[in-house]
């Protein structure tokens, strides 16, 4: 519900409670015949699970790191269970149950707002619909009863305004999704895949049609229909215990009926045979071709198989059609192969965006060739036990999280509600461990060469309700708050000056670390290097070292079941490293090769730089991506460091003009350890880590030649409004994005106008989404940000994708809310209490797992600040007075001198901007876009 893409695959996510060190067998081991032994890390979440008389089933994991439990309900209802005409209604019901219930019939998010929730949505796919939220411990009776009072006690909050408002905000949601590059893809898929009749055929957010056809006796009817207790499971994982969540399911749910006996397809697989073909034209920066089977369902052996098939033949830099697409012949700027799993059927995908003149026939052929190679010599054993590690680790990496996306509350439910068996991950883990060349190989001839219905029919138990004594006028209280407790920040210097900084965490056996450098892409025009150095630059540190080649960094770093990714912003360049404890020396060893001898060969500068041509072309065909590549270059100007494409890519003729030389002076210049801080958090000490790093990166010595000067100049605030235009034939849609410099995160109240912006456009509930999606329905989802992490000045943007017909009155509603902050609307009590509550609340649970504390550790850093600054940030919330955000508003937003990027269709929005009245217009070749 809060700004995200619907769901329409199934995330299988594992996460676990006991883990136990791993290490890998050499390479030498192994033979033809016989997989080298691999000690996999023990994956379990231990679980209880038991059934209410109503016939809720409860699943209960207990994890008492942090104070927050996970409450996770799942409903066996999504797409599949409608109807030709009727689709659409499981994701249109998904946004109604946030619209208020008998008991409490207001905006659902703001009793958990005030309470400090985190990971807050809803999701459908074809298969599920599922809420859920973390709460803070005390918060739990509260976040019970709105669960229980939506599934128990909404029919008569359904009102015709609320299905008026929630279909426009749905039809915004599928024209924002067709107005992207590719968005009428899958939907065209599902319809020429399967049967018409077949649930599958049609897309989870339904037709347009239809969802102007639903009534309100139709949603009504879905509810009684499918929202019965006994079509439902909830999970409670985290800091609750058995007994106690016993006590609270049967108190709150106990009461609600079971529901009306289904009838539930199983499994219809629709194997095709034969081949059919279809040209699509479309608004797209590149052709794509995608080749799709119909294969096995999700709870089969052959689907884990076929996900491993595919992970061979396409994904990653080690896949067979990537060295042959990307690196050998350099066809394509992208090929990925995935198994799409799903309850009756799954489907097989390989899609390859070919650069600009190769014929998808040419590609199609190669990945015909790959693809029939592979399956008549089958998977080495060395891919396997690549493959098998790397994937054991990402399950390692998603143990640390309870709820929210694939936490383990996920993991739990989905194996119930799919499997009837809330411990099914093991299955699908054993299948991967034990998967032979054979096995792989046997499921894709089966299935990707060239379909069968069974219906089972059950009794329906005799369930029963019973009495309850819930008080349901009103919300249970929350309890006392928990207090933020955040591990002691050490920090030493190594022998080469390098400072480190650790914060211990020994819940998983992984370690999180980033090599932070003083650089960013503002260092390109500092030091007179083309636009896109710095970026291009952390990119080749990715493609290997003077000993490995980039497929060969690339294994190795899978069989240690490590990551090393690079990313960096307008001020700060960063190396991120992920590696398991027990392979943390290893790790060191590559990351020293990264810095010290990286591969730089021409070769694969080319290659790169052939896909970074390609990656700037699609940021110039997608509207928000066209925006923030303009907006820095209108606000800052040419001159300026930061009138650069925010996105750090820098231009088509500056990416064609780079050399190898720009790329080592870069690396002389700023990657050294003079301009460098490492942050570590995780499962190691100083007495461990510290030699570990000495010896590692000790050798690492900064160049002779001195850190170019930075100097980022202030820039004076735009006087007048301008607006500038961006033609995108065809679109339904108007992306609007207004800008303007603000202050940067240095400044003494930046916790003050972190709190104004959140009010303005920083929350679900904050004024411009209130406006233009709830009230409205004209937008999917309108909010504001403060870019501000910055050494100079920062910026505050708004951004609203809308209907193309409202695109007028949209702006006027945005340039409105801002006037009226700022004058006679501004910052309420009540608007800055609720804001106070929910980021106070939300601040025990903030930093679960490893990534999100060393993300805040390092933003602290950068900004001066330590670790009392984190835990004192409470303190420095709860005491801004209303007035402050006030002046703050008044001080920082200027509505009337904004500058406006807005893409669409100019020949339906070009007059009625211009009737808008905001400012003065320009129209913007999009091929003149830098």
């Amino acid at each position: 519900m809060i700004f995200r893409k619907t769901l329409t695959a199934v995330a299988i996510t594992a996460a676990m409670a006991t883990l136990s060190g791993c290490q890998l067998t050499t390479d030498a081991e192994a033979t033809t015949s016989q997989q080298a032994t691999i000690n996999y890390p023990s994956v379990k979440i231990p679980y209880q699970k038991f059934t209410l008389d109503n016939g809720l089933t409860v699943i209960v994991h207990e994890d008492h790191k942090t104070p927050i439990v996970a409450v996770n309900v799942w409903y066996k209802v999504g797409s599949k269970d409608e109807k030709p005409g009727k689709t659409g209604f499981a994701h249109l019901f998904e946004h109604l149950m946030f619209n208020g219930s008998e008991n409490y019939d207001d905006e659902y998010f703001g009793p958990f707002e005030k309470a400090g929730a985190t990971e807050m949505n809803g999701t459908t796919n074809n298969d599920r619909t599922n809420y859920f939220e973390n709460v803070p411990t005390p918060a739990l009776d509260m976040a019970l009863w709105m669960e229980s009072d939506r599934m128990g006690h909404l029919v008569g909050a359904i009102t015709q305004s609320k299905l008026d408002e929630q279909r426009g905000v749905v039809q915004n949601e599928k024209r924002q999704g067709e107005a992207q590059p590719y968005g009428r893809v899958f939907g065209y898929i599902a319809k020429n895949t399967f049967p018409s009749e077949h649930p599958y055929s049609w897309p989870v957010i339904g037709s347009m049609d239809d969802l102007n056809a639903a009534s309100l006796d139709d949603v009504k009817q879905w509810f009684s229909d499918y929202y019965g207790a006994a079509n439902a499971v909830l999970v409670m994982a985290g800091d609750i215990d058995v007994e106690t969540a016993k006590a609270k399911a049967q108190k709150y749910f106990g009461d609600i009926p079971a529901g009306k006996p289904l009838k539930k397809l199983r499994h219809w697989v629709a194997k095709r045979s034969g081949e059919k073909r279809a040209v699509m034209e479309d608004n797209v920066p590149a052709a794509r071709l995608y080749k799709v089977w119909n294969t096995a369902a999700s709870e089969q052996q052959d689907a884990v198989l076929l996900g491993m098939f595919a992970d061979i033949l396409g994904n990653g830099k080690n896949s067979r059609l990537y060295k042959r697409l990307v690196e050998q012949e350099q066809l394509v700027s992208s090929v990925n192969v995935m198994q799409y799993n799903r309850d009756l059927a799954g489907q097989f995908f390989i899609i390859a965006d070919a650069k600009q003149g190769v014929s998808l026939d040419k590609i199609e052929a190669i990945i015909d060739q790959e693809k029939a190679k592979l399956i008549a010599e089958g998977p080495s054993v060395e891919e396997l036990q690549r493959l098998k590690f790397a994937d054991t680790a990402s399950f390692v990496r998603r143990a640390e999280t309870i709820g929210g996306f694939g936490g383990k509350s996920d993991i739990l439910a989905s194996g119930e509600v799919y499997q009837d068996n809330p411990g099914f991950y093991q299955q699908r883990l054993e299948w991967l461990q034990n998967a032979t060349p054979a096995a792989v190989t046997a499921a894709a001839k089966q299935w990707l060469s060239d379909g069968a219905f069974v219906l089972q029919v059950k009794p329906q138990p005799n369930y029963e309700t019973h009495e309850t004594s819930v008080d349901r006028s009103k919300l249970p209280e929350v309890g006392k708050l928990p207090k933020l407790d955040l591990p002691k920040l050490q920090s030493f210097t190594l022998s080469n000056g390098l400072p480190v900084y650790l914060a211990e965490r020994h819940d998983t056996p992984t370690v999180e670390m980033t090599m932070n450098f003083k650089a960013g892409y503002a260092a390109d025009p500092l030091s007179g290097a083309p636009l896109g150095t710095a970026s291009f630059t952390l990119q080749m540190l990715e493609e290997g070292t003077k000993q490995l080649s980039s497929s060969e960094f690339a294994a190795k770093l899978d069989r240690l079941g490590s990551q090393l990714s690079t990313s960096d912003s307008l001020d700060e360049s960063r190396i991120n490293v992920s590696a398991l404890t027990v392979n943390l020396p290893e790790t060191l060893e590559l990351l020293d090769q990264v810095l010290t001898q990286p591969g730089l060969r021409d070769e694969d500068i080319e290659r790169v730089r052939s896909l970074w041509l390609e990656s700037i072309r699609k940021e110039k065909a997608q509207p928000r991506s066209q925006a923030i590549r303009l907006l820095p270059q209108l606000l800052f100007g040419n001159n300026h460091p930061y009138g650069q494409p925010l996105t750090g890519s820098g231009t088509l003729a500056s990416i064609k003009k780079l050399t190898k030389q720009d790329i080592e002076q870069h690396l002389k210049h700023w990657i050294r350890p003079d301009n460098a801080r490492l942050v570590v958090v995780g499962d190691t000490d100083v007495t461990t880590l510290k030699p570990l790093l000495e010896k590692s990166l000790g050798q690492w010595q900064a160049p002779a030649v001195a850190i170019p000067s930075r100097d980022i100049a202030s820039v004076p605030a735009q006087k007048q409004a301008h607006v500038y235009l961006i033609d995108q034939p065809g679109s339904p849609q108007a992306t609007i994005i207004a800008g303007q410099i603000a202050p940067s995160k240095a400044t003494d109240n930046a916790t003050t106008i972190d709190v104004m912006n959140t009010i303005m456009g920083g929350a679900f509930s904050a004024r411009l989404n209130m406006n233009l999606r709830e009230d409205k329905h004209w937008s999917y989802g309108a909010y504001s940000m403060w870019l501000s992490g910055y050494e100079g000045p920062g910026m505050w943007l708004a951004f609203a994708p809308v209907q193309a017909d409202k695109a007028k009155e949209s702006t006027q509603e945005i340039y409105q809310e801002l006037h009226q902050y700022v004058g006679a609307k501004p910052a309420t009590a009540e608007e800055l209490a609720k804001v106070k509550a929910n980021e106070v609340a939300k601040l025990p649970g903030a930093y679960e797992d490893k990534a999100s504390l060393l993300s805040a550790i390092r933003q602290a850093l950068s900004n001066n600040k330590d670790m009392s600054y984190l835990e004192n940030e409470a303190q420095r919330i709860e005491s801004i007075p209303l007035e402050d955000v006030q002046q703050a508003a008044n001080t920082v937003l200027h509505p009337d001198s904004l500058t406006w990027v807005i893409i669409g269709d100019l020949d339906k929005i070009e007059q009625q901007i211009r009737a808008a009245g905001i400012g003065e217009v320009t129209v913007v070749d999009p091929d003149e876009i830098d």
